[in-house]
This record gives structure tokens, C-alpha cells and sequence, in this order.
């Protein structure tokens, strides 16, 4: 009997584990699947998409999204704004901090200073990328940037969705209208990519580009955002024979396959490990390789290849080049390159023993040595099959894991019986 306290206690806690690791595989908001679901926020939707906001909103976790509809959205495009502008204006209705609709109507005292992510990238003069938020009383709260002149132009509207303390997706009546965030933004100055490879450490790579096709969908990205993977010169050196063997469209392809057509920081490149389009994707063929990170190390997988970056040589928004130890080599142009394993060798026919009319010999011991060319069982498995998690010795199977936590409740029950 004086086995129950403590076994119902252990219980307890083994519930608690469960409850709290079954928290941990919940999958992180994106901000791009949010808005596809509700077609009047295209616009604002795909201007996230291409001013490379979703990627940030998608990496905080307390945040609120100011969306407006499309004819709101019309009214800024109308004036022509370069892309920079209109990074600066969308940026400034993303705040944060989390206002659910609940909470836009009980503020204290009515009123809040939000910081945005106008604020946060430092081109805000002063107090320019903070937002007024006031209930108005009525169902109605309005919202105004600090610069503005106290009025407010834009007032919430209704709530899109919300994850509860994560983030909040509302509409707000129209663009917010901050001077500061409209001002004439310039393009960053022109960026020599390839002088930058050359010098420091990745001129084979460089040269090869320089005299390639590729180069133009290179410069035609840099404004819009572009990451490079640069192989060394060692490596890139090293591939050069079979890179001379491709066709010329395969050339292209394969330095293109070396890039990634929007700006990744180290942050987001450890923050969205998963399969990556490149500058080669295309409808036809997909050209992607895998983002993986252990830790502070971040590697890149094809099907054939495991790359590792070793060195940052530009992280300046739009453009960042990352250093690698390897040639990317996709499948799409080295399928028989695939590192499949040579099969097991055949049992050679056993000489015939000499007959012998008196008895029979007595049968040879097995030589250690018989096995030694079998393959081992991992050696059968396709290299592109071999999952081992690199980002961490502990990974839970979700249908092991509900078993587990099956097997868990089930204890729970029977011990407070």
C-alpha cells in the first residue's frame, strides 16, 4: 500500500514529460500559408514573399500582422515605388509584439506604442517605426504610425487568425500612411560577387562562372536577393574534369545550382533546414538540395554530395556568399554517379572433394575470413535513404511517440485506481 504515493507521483511526472514533449513538435506559423487561404490578401501576401518579410515574420515568435486587402495595396503600387520602398511600408504593419482582437480591445488605458519591423531594421529616424494603437470605444481601435499627425487612417477590420501567444494575423482598413516608411529608398550599391569569390579563396569557381551563361541569372537575382555557396578553390579544382564533361545547359545548370534565388542569413539558414529551391529549378527538373544545421554547423545534402559551410564572405541584405568544402553535385546531371553499393559477391562453387570409397572426411571449421567480403547490413541501404538526424543525437518518431504517450496514459489511469 505504501507503494501507491510513489508510484502515482512518478506517474505524474512521466505524464507531464509526455505533455511537454508532445508540445515540442508543434510546426512554427507561416506567414505565406496563412494569407493563401484568403484570396483578397494576395497582393500583401506576395509582396511578402518578395521583399523577403515572410522569411523574418516566419522566424519570430510573438508577432502581429497589420494585412490589407488588394486595393489597398493597389494605392501604394500605383505611386512606383522600388522594392525597397515597399519593403520599408509593409514593414511597418508588422509589429512586435502579439495583439489578438481580444486584446486590441481591452489596451490599457486605451492606448499602445508598438515597435514594428521598420523600427527594428534601424532606417526608422527616431520614433518613426513605432504604431499608436487606440480603442476608440465602439468596437473600433485605431491605428496610426508615431509620425503620423494623429489621426487615425486605418482601423481594424476583422481578425484572419490567430495562435495564441504566437502570432496574430488581423486586417487593418488601410495602408498605414508613415512618411518615413514612403520616403524614395535607394537600390544598395552594385555588388561585385565575383571579385568578392576571387579574392578570397574561390577563384576557380568565379572564373568559371564569369565565362558561363550563368552569370546573367546571377545579376539578374542580385537585387531581389541571392545567396551563393562558393566552392573552394581545392575542390572546385579538383571537379573541373567533370565539369568539362557536362554539356554546356548542364554547366549553367550546375553553377546555378550553386545559389539560391533570396537572401539567407546564417539565422534563417540554421532556422529552415528542409529542401531549398535553387537559381536551376525549374517545372522540369528540381534542382534542390537539403539545409541541414548541428548546432552552429551548417551543411548542405544532394543526393550524392554533403557540403559543409566553412566561411561567410558577404552578409550584407540583399546578397550573402557563403564558402563550402564541396561541389554541389545534383542528381539531375550525375545519376551515374549515385553511390550505390556493389553487391555482395557470389559463393564460388566449392571444388569437388576427392571421393573416397573407406569414410568420409570430416568437415572443415568455417574460416573467419569466409564473411569478410559480405556487406555490412548498413552498406545495403541507399546513402540517399541513410537518415541519421544530424541535428542532434535524440529524435522522436511521431507514430513511436503517440505509443508512447498512449502507453503513458494508460499507466497514469490504472495507478490512480
Amino acid at each position: 500500500m505504501q507503494l501507491r504515493p510513489a508510484l502515482t507521483a512518478g506517474t505524474l511526472v512521466l505524464a507531464m514529460a509526455v505533455l511537454i514533449f508532445s508540445g515540442t513538435g508543434a510546426d512554427a506559423h507561416n506567414i505565406t500559408k496563412i494569407l493563401a487561404k484568403h484570396t483578397e490578401f494576395s497582393t500583401f501576401n506576395h509582396y511578402l514573399t518578395l521583399t523577403h518579410l515572410a522569411s523574418e515574420i516566419n522566424q519570430r515568435t510573438t508577432i502581429t500582422v497589420c494585412a490589407v486587402d488588394n486595393a489597398a495595396m493597389n494605392d501604394i503600387l500605383s505611386k512606383h515605388p522600388n522594392i525597397y520602398t515597399v519593403k520599408n511600408i509593409l514593414s511597418i504593419h508588422v509589429l512586435l509584439d502579439y495583439f489578438g482582437a481580444k486584446k486590441l480591445h481591452q489596451i490599457t488605458n486605451g492606448t499602445a506604442l508598438a515597435a514594428t519591423m521598420f523600427q527594428a531594421t534601424g532606417s526608422a529616424p527616431g520614433s518613426t517605426g513605432f504604431v499608436n494603437i487606440t480603442d476608440l470605444r465602439g468596437g473600433k481601435v485605431g491605428f496610426a504610425p508615431e509620425d503620423n499627425d494623429g489621426s487615425f487612417a486605418a482601423r481594424f477590420v476583422k481578425s484572419v487568425e490567430e495562435i495564441p501567444y504566437n502570432i496574430s494575423v488581423i486586417q487593418i482598413s488601410s495602408v498605414l500612411p508613415s512618411a518615413a516608411a514612403s520616403a524614395p529608398t535607394p537600390a544598395p550599391a552594385e555588388i561585385n560577387i565575383t571579385g568578392i569569390m576571387s579574392a578570397h579563396g574561390c577563384k576557380a569557381f568565379a572564373d568559371t562562372l564569369l565565362a558561363n551563361e550563368a552569370m546573367g541569372t546571377y545579376e539578374d537575382n542580385l537585387a531581389g536577393g541571392l545567396t551563393v555557396f562558393c566552392p573552394m578553390d581545392d575542390a572546385f579544382k579538383a571537379f573541373m574534369p567533370k565539369f568539362k564533361n557536362l554539356t554546356k545547359a548542364g554547366k549553367n545548370s550546375l553553377l546555378e545550382f550553386h545559389a539560391v534565388p533570396l537572401y539567407q542569413s546564417m539565422a534563417m539558414l540554421k532556422s529552415s533546414n528542409g529542401l531549398t529551391n535553387t537559381l536551376a529549378t525549374d517545372g522540369a527538373s528540381n534542382f534542390d538540395f537539403t539545409v541541414q544545421n548541428d548546432g552552429e554547423q551548417v551543411t548542405l545534402k544532394t543526393k550524392l554530395v554533403t557540403a559543409r559551410i566553412t566561411g561567410t564572405l558577404l552578409d550584407e541584405q540583399p546578397v550573402a556568399i557563403y564558402t563550402i568544402n564541396k561541389v554541389l553535385m545534383p542528381k539531375e546531371l550525375f545519376k551515374h554517379e549515385a553511390e550505390t553499393p556493389a553487391p555482395a559477391p557470389a559463393p564460388e562453387k566449392a571444388a569437388d572433394a576427392p571421393k573416397s570409397s573407406k569414410k568420409k572426411g570430416k568437415k572443415a571449421a568455417p574460416s573467419p575470413d569466409d564473411d569478410a567480403d559480405a556487406p555490412a547490413p548498413d552498406d545495403e541501404e541507399d546513402p540517399a535513404d541513410q537518415t541519421a538526424d544530424d541535428n542532434g543525437a535524440v529524435r522522436f518518431d511521431g507514430n513511436r511517440f503517440s505509443f508512447f504517450a498512449l502507453i503513458a496514459s494508460a499507466w497514469l489511469g490504472f495507478s490512480v485506481l
